[in-house]
């Protein structure tokens, strides 16, 4: 029980309270990429001590040990008194810890076939109405609103209407396009996936709530970054002004977008990146998080 309510006092600080100065930190927008993997380090790191709260619940006897003992095994599952000896009769104490896995990881599989299906169909409808510019890498869209977005996923899609080929400058189009193969090539999909996951398991969860508003954001921070290793910042930013009002499916990546006008701003005014120090403190955090709970709170049973 102890192990229990250690676990869940853990969950409780990692969904609750760890988020809100993550979500206030200025210099999460000056090293996007390294601000995602934090998010998703918590997001496992809270998943993981959820499960574990379950499994000490379900098998009484499993005390609090600090060690590396715990993860060679598995948290006292092949212990005296683990799951595994608890007998066909007791296999129901499985159930527990089973549902609190299945929660977080059944939704994101839902989350994961949902937006496949719809990018699925509007691939299906590109094909049919849009037409493939094999110089450009794009599919390309009779309509003169002015749009470029990318369907992520295996057979992924970059799109351009007529409108924004006409208005953009040829510098301009090879900074969007850079723009759109960055998320494709960063599987940023992904991540975008996961933290709608938790925010559709979690709805209530400040650490779920936050990290699905942040990370679309940070993923086109990151996106940014990559396309301005070869392209000016101001053709970027130019790029983006003029497309900003062109219509995205809601699965789509896009080069605009409603938080357009932030991400012109952080181009024309790049801040210095953080400190050292700070960016690995924030990648141990992220590489730690996950297993903080089993090397906190899983060791052998003490007799």
């Amino acid at each position: 029980m102890t192990a229990a309510l250690a676990l869940l006092g853990y969950a409780l600080l990692v969904g609750v309270l760890a988020p809100l100065p993550l979500a206030r930190a200025r210099w999460t927008h000056r090293a996007p990429r390294l601000a995602v993997a934090l998010w998703q380090g918590l997001t496992l790191s809270f998943v993981t001590a959820l499960v574990l709260a379950a499994h000490h619940l379900a098998v009484p006897g499993v005390h609090l040990h600090l060690g590396l003992a715990g993860l060679m095994h598995l948290c006292g599952v092949d212990h005296p008194g683990g799951l595994l000896a608890t007998g066909p009769g007791q296999a129901w104490r499985l159930l527990l810890p089973a549902a609190a896995a299945a929660w977080p990881l059944g939704r994101y599989a839902a989350v994961l076939v949902r937006t496949a299906r719809h990018r699925r169909r509007h691939r299906t409808l590109l094909d049919l109405v849009a037409a493939r510019d094999p110089r450009l890498g794009a599919h390309v869209l009779d309509h003169d609103t002015p749009a470029a977005y990318c369907l992520p996923g295996r057979r992924a899609r970059i799109v351009l209407t007529r409108g924004a080929l006409d208005l953009l400058t040829p510098q301009q189009l090879a900074a969007v396009l850079a723009h759109e193969r960055a998320h494709v090539a960063g599987r940023h999909h992904l991540a975008r996936t996961a933290a709608d996951a938790l925010a559709a398991a979690f709805p209530f969860l400040p650490l779920a709530r936050l990290a699905a508003r942040e990370t679309p954001l940070l993923l086109e921070m990151a996106a940014d970054d990559r396309a301005v290793r070869r392209h000016p910042r101001t053709v970027l930013a130019a790029a983006m002004y003029r497309v900003a009002g062109g219509p995205v499916p809601q699965s789509a990546f896009a080069a605009g977008g409603t938080a357009a006008l932030l991400r012109v701003r952080r181009l024309l005014a790049p801040a210095a990146a953080p400190h050292p120090a700070l960016r690995a403190a924030a990648a141990l955090t992220a590489a730690a998080a996950p297993v903080l709970p089993l090397l906190f709170t899983c060791g052998p049973v003490v007799p």
